[in-house]
């Protein structure tokens, strides 16, 4: 892909070398692009023709690089002697690398995301390196607009909020397919390894059209790495200064000429109890953790696709008083809950061999869930299995979709979930799907998206979503769209509400549950900006409004001792703007900044409130600074949230009834100078924040979790007395953030292509 062209002139009076020539693509010249000699400070930036010149060289072997937004690095040894003049006429290759980057969650089919009509944020992996965790979980923390929340302070298990949004409303899919819900939700996210991520794709807003229920809120795709693009071998392992560890290691086989296999494993181990907010209770899970990963795709005939995805869960984690041991378990003497997490997937994608463009998925997944919270026993199993036949067809101006899907949802435990049900039997479900999307081109600068989805759902009947997305591309820098449609989402409480399994609460079911409707409105303008130095700066921002009937809500407000379900009698409402900054400096500077501001809110019976658990607004930044000469990175990364409204048990309580605004930040050097080789290291949550401060205690009856000294009346509510002045009982549902303080760690990455 490289043109090297060498003219050497001599000038005897110097010993000044020279680097010039040309940057393109294809045969278009790529302007601003960043070209520099690793190891020194000589650099430039390709003028607006693409042309480039670096001067006085002095003689030595060095190594070029030149990058650009939007395109795969180039590198190239050089040797320069003589006051030698080096042409190089570079061709660069394009990336799926920030702007340019293919898409394929908004409309089901790949498209470059300045094309896709339905606005799609992309996360590589490399955004995720400036901050190294060990599940998907916890990378989303950085992410504007997206908050992992922690449900338990005892057993750390939590869910994803989208602009606000509960977790339920947050669909989590692998390669496309709906296989992470109910169960896995709730315990099977910190079980997805970075390692296996070619990139993260998340589309804000209601996208049930496509992918039917739980895509309420929003959507977050995890793409499985190509294995023709992944390197033949790579590892990675970090540890910190609480004793967590963390090791990722990969590998690339080459099974005869027509086909690869991708192996990956995860293992993540913490087992150093600590308690450093004093309740006696830990402040971190205690996590043993094994993922297995492959990935097997076969080179057909006319690139047609054939990929097989396998991989393979188990989990031990517990947390609870300092001194419970497993022999505890499930005993009323030392409090503790332990979870056994087993889950096994299988991902299988085939295009037809026939003329037409058909695509065939399948997946299948088996969730077993071994549990114990204090002395109430949650045993469940789940297997979600999933096909899906799409045909896309171009007519004309027409770039129709045309697909079917059918979902299978075996859903068992021991609760009110199943036992309502007949002889107590496992609840199955299958849910058939039609679907018809039509993108019609009017012109470059104009396109409208149109689709309708039908879903049958036996308990609910037919149920329609339609949507509407329109793209005015006025410049090749500009772009607005303009995204309308419904969404719907089915609930199934014990598996999303895990504070119905911790603590005293009991669930109260009202009446039969309705699904819930949504109308949604998102209006997204995108603007680049390139400077004559180089320099690139890009505005992505949104406006949205949902707006929701029938839905469901738990109540913790009317009882302490109870989570009561119902439709929501009224209206909830979720409105907001969002907006990132993405800057890359010639220099090596890169910021990216995002800022959410929303309302997300319930009106019942003429009275509105601020939904629980729900920020008034966020931010995040990534700050990254390479120190070329030196071969050293800086990152400093972080998130802020507003105030948010919190479950109190009563008027008594003495918690704070709204958080503080909090923030963690996390700085991070990273040295790349030996070949093959990346050393890290840096510091977590620096201003050693943590949710128990300007807090009496964040878990209520911390010191009689099983209410033995409790009083209650007949109404069934704690009474206060002098052991119990403020009337509560035990309740570790009083959580906003994580529990960890400072610390620091220290990782190495091996990588050989």
């Amino acid at each position: 892909m490289v043109v090297l062209g060498i003219l050497c002139g001599l000038n005897m009076y110097s010993q000044n070398n020279s680097i010039k020539g040309a940057i393109l693509d294809g045969e278009v010249p790529v302007p601003f692009v960043n070209i520099y000699l690793q190891g020194t400070n000589l650099g430039t930036s390709s003028d607006r023709n693409g042309a480039f010149s670096i001067n006085n060289i002095p003689d030595g072997t060095y190594k070029i690089k030149a990058s650009s937004m939007g395109y795969s690095s180039f590198y190239q040894k050089v040797n320069l002697a003589n006051n030698g003049v080096l042409v190089l006429n570079i061709l660069l290759k394009s990336s799926s690398e920030q702007l340019e980057e293919m898409v394929v969650t908004g409309t089901l089919k790949p498209v470059r995301r300045l094309e896709s009509p339905v606005p799609v944020e992309v996360y590589k992996p490399a955004f995720f390196k400036k901050n190294p965790t060990s599940s998907i979980f916890e990378a989303l923390q950085n992410v504007n607009g997206v908050r992992p929340q922690i449900n338990c302070n005892v057993c750390n298990t939590g869910d994803i909020h989208i602009n606000g949004l509960e977790g339920p409303y947050t669909l989590v899919l692998i390669d496309g397919m709906p296989i992470v819900s109910g169960l896995g939700t709730v315990y099977g996210l910190s079980g997805i390894p970075n390692s296996l991520i070619e990139q993260i794709e998340i589309v804000k807003g209601p996208a049930s059209t496509l992918y039917g229920s739980e895509a309420v809120g929003g959507l977050i795709n995890i793409i499985t790495k190509n294995t023709l693009e992944a390197p033949a071998f790579a590892a990675d392992s970090f540890m910190s200064g609480w004793g967590e560890y963390n090791l990722d290691i990969g590998s690339k086989i080459e099974i005869g000429n027509n086909s690869n296999l991708l192996l990956g494993l995860n293992y993540f181990k913490y087992d150093n109890p600590i308690d450093d907010n004093g309740d006696n209770f830990t402040d971190l899970t205690l996590q043993d953790r094994i993922s297995f990963f492959q990935k097997w795709s076969l080179n057909r005939e006319y690139n047609r696709i054939f990929s097989l995805v396998g991989r393979f869960f188990y989990e031990d984690r517990w947390g609870g008083e300092m001194q419970w041991t497993p022999e505890f378990r499930g005993g009323d003497e030392i409090y503790g809950e332990s979870i056994y997490t087993r889950r096994w997937e299988i991902l299988g994608k085939y295009q037809l061999p026939v003329k037409e463009n058909i695509l065939l998925s399948v997946s299948y997944n088996d969730h077993s869930q071994n549990s114990v919270y204090g002395t109430v026993p949650y045993l469940a199993d789940q297997r979600i299995g999933f096909g899906q036949l799409t045909w896309d067809k171009v007519l004309a101006k027409h770039d129709l979709l045309f697909g079917g899907a059918i979902k299978y949802n075996y859903y068992d435990d021991n609760t009110p979930a199943t036992s309502r049900l007949a002889s107590n039997e496992a609840d199955i479900v299958w849910i058939p799907s039609l679907f018809v999307q039509d993108e019609i081109n009017f012109s470059q600068k104009h396109s409208l998206l149109t689709g309708i989805r039908y879903d049958y759902d036996k308990r609910h009947g037919s149920i329609f979503t339609p949507r509407l997305a329109y793209k005015w591309k006025f410049s090749d820098n500009d772009i607005i769209r303009l995204n309308a449609g419904t969404g719907f989402r089915v609930v199934n409480l014990f598996t999303e509400e895990h504070a119905a399994l911790t603590g005293a609460r009991e669930v109260i079911i009202v009446e039969d549950l309705k699904p819930e409707r949504s109308i949604n409105v998102n209006l997204n303008y995108l603007k680049k900006i390139y400077s004559n130095d180089g320099t690139f700066i890009g505005l992505d921002a949104s406006a949205f409004y949902t707006y929701f009937n029938n839905v469901i809500l738990p109540d913790y407000d009317s009882d302490p001792n109870l989570i009561i379900y119902k439709n929501l009698d009224g209206k909830s409402v979720s409105k907001g703007i969002s907006a990132n900054l993405d800057m890359a400096f010639p220099a090596g500077l890169k910021i990216l900044l995002g800022a959410t501001f929303m309302d997300v809110s319930n009106t019942q019976n003429g009275i509105t409130q601020r939904q629980i658990l729900t920020e008034s607004f966020s931010g995040t930044w990534s700050i990254s600074y390479a120190f070329r000469a030196m071969n050293l990175t800086f990152d400093y990364t972080g998130n802020l949230y507003g105030p948010m409204r919190l479950p109190l048990l009563g008027e008594l309580d003495p918690r704070q009834e709204y958080s503080p605004t909090w923030s963690i930040q996390n700085i991070q050097f990273t040295y790349s100078g030996v070949k093959d080789f990346e050393f890290y290291g840096g510091v977590k949550n620096l201003l050693d924040w943590t949710p128990n401060r300007g807090n009496p205690f964040i878990i209520a009856r911390a010191n009689d979790p099983f209410d033995k000294n409790v009083q209650f009346d007949n109404s069934g509510n704690a009474i206060p007395t002098a052991d119990n002045p403020y009337g509560l009982t035990f309740d570790p549902t009083y959580v906003y953030g994580p529990n960890q303080g400072m610390r620091g760690f220290i990782g190495l990455r091996y990588q050989l292509n």
